[in-house]
């Protein structure tokens, strides 16, 4: 989280930002198309964002993607922050560094509701994976 905060203090409006969050979202993979399903779709975004995830050695892991570019480039960041921890450290966060790099001020009400979906959509699947028994993980 501290490497993503960081990295946007060297932008200076949000112009920059938003490029960088569009950088991105370029660079995300694709995931195949048997999990672009309705389950996998994110309830709350104003575009299409699926969203998978599975857990390999004790740690969730997430594949993403979106049809839409900011969208692609916000849930490329959520991965880069989520994916590949353990799922306590997803259940006890918060996602303080939207405030920290200024996402919350400079994206639209709509593109800052599907963030808000997108987090929660990666809590409950962190949730969802702890009331699992340990072999089934």
């Amino acid at each position: 989280m501290q490497e993503v905060i960081e990295e946007f203090s060297i932008f200076d409006n949000w112009e920059d930002k938003y490029l960088y969050l569009i950088e991105l979202g370029k660079k995300l993979q694709p995931i195949p198309s048997y999990l672009r399903s309705e389950d996998k779709l994110i309830l709350g975004c104003h575009s299409r964002v699926w969203l998978h995830a599975y857990v390999k050695k004790n740690k969730i892991c997430f594949q993403a993607y979106s049809d839409a570019i900011i969208p692609r480039g916000i849930i490329a960041l959520m991965l880069r922050i989520y994916s590949g921890r353990f799922l306590d450290h997803i259940i006890y966060s918060e996602p303080e560094f939207i405030l920290k790099i200024g996402l919350s001020s400079f994206l639209s009400p709509i593109r800052a509701n599907g963030m808000e979906a997108m987090f929660k959509h990666i809590k409950q699947y962190a949730m969802a994976f702890k009331c699992l028994p340990v072999n089934l993980l």
